[in-house]
């Protein structure tokens, strides 16, 4: 006996691998971690960022709303966090979320009530509360490391605004802008986006001393 088939029969089992196919890269693409563009390494003419600059805003007040920033963008329900009681797992192990589980690139913000900056022709360096230390190099694209979180980081000049981005393994990244409002002000705009691209914004107003 001949069994026959329809011409639409036949082509189901195509049809459905074509669809878990695309399927399956949709899911690769979501997944996949951005790629940093890199930002020119041309400094702008009369483009000068150096100085001792002083945060306007209160040191404490600063660091509340920095770390504020950090605790929306860090991908951890509080509530969880909150919790009196943690449930075991099948071996009577117990956990709480991590602070850390939507990554860690806010390890490589420095902040302080006072910042200097010192612009050579390669690079920035920034000195806050005449302790830490950032260097930025004009231009660059490379891996950077703090302990044993490991992130990639671009930064240059977009126009006369300095721009640093720092993306880490978790596809969480921070931004910085530096940019002069005039000769006694300097503006620096933090930007922290999780890894599900909810967003936090501090900008940060400092007054030039001397």
């Amino acid at each position: 006996m001949t069994t026959c088939r329809t011409p639409g029969h036949s082509q189901r089992p195509g049809a459905r691998f074509v669809a878990i196919c695309l399927f399956a890269c949709l899911l690769a693409a979501c997944a996949s971690r951005e790629v940093l563009i890199p930002k020119s390494g041309a400094v702008p003419a009369g483009a000068d960022l150096s100085g001792t600059w002083r945060l306007r805003e209160d040191a404490r007040s600063a660091e509340r709303r920095i770390n504020d920033a950090i605790r929306r963008t860090d991908g951890v329900n509080d509530r969880i966090i909150l919790e009196p009681m943690d449930i075991p797992d099948d071996r009577g192990r117990v956990s709480r979320p991590r602070r850390n589980a939507g990554g860690l690139v806010h390890v490589f913000l420095e902040y302080g009530k006072t910042l200097k900056v010192t612009q050579t022709a390669g690079g920035l360096f920034l000195s806050f509360d005449r302790a830490v230390v950032v260097e930025y190099r004009f231009g660059e694209n490379r891996e950077v490391q703090v302990g044993p979180v490991i992130a990639d980081r671009v930064s240059g000049w977009e126009g006369r605004e300095y721009v640093a981005e720092t993306l880490d393994q978790d596809n969480m990244k921070l931004t910085e802008r530096f940019s002069l409002v005039n000769h006694h002000t300097l503006q620096r705009t933090i930007v922290f986006r999780g890894k599900n691209g909810e967003t936090e914004t501090i900008v940060q107003t400092f007054d030039r001393v001397g």
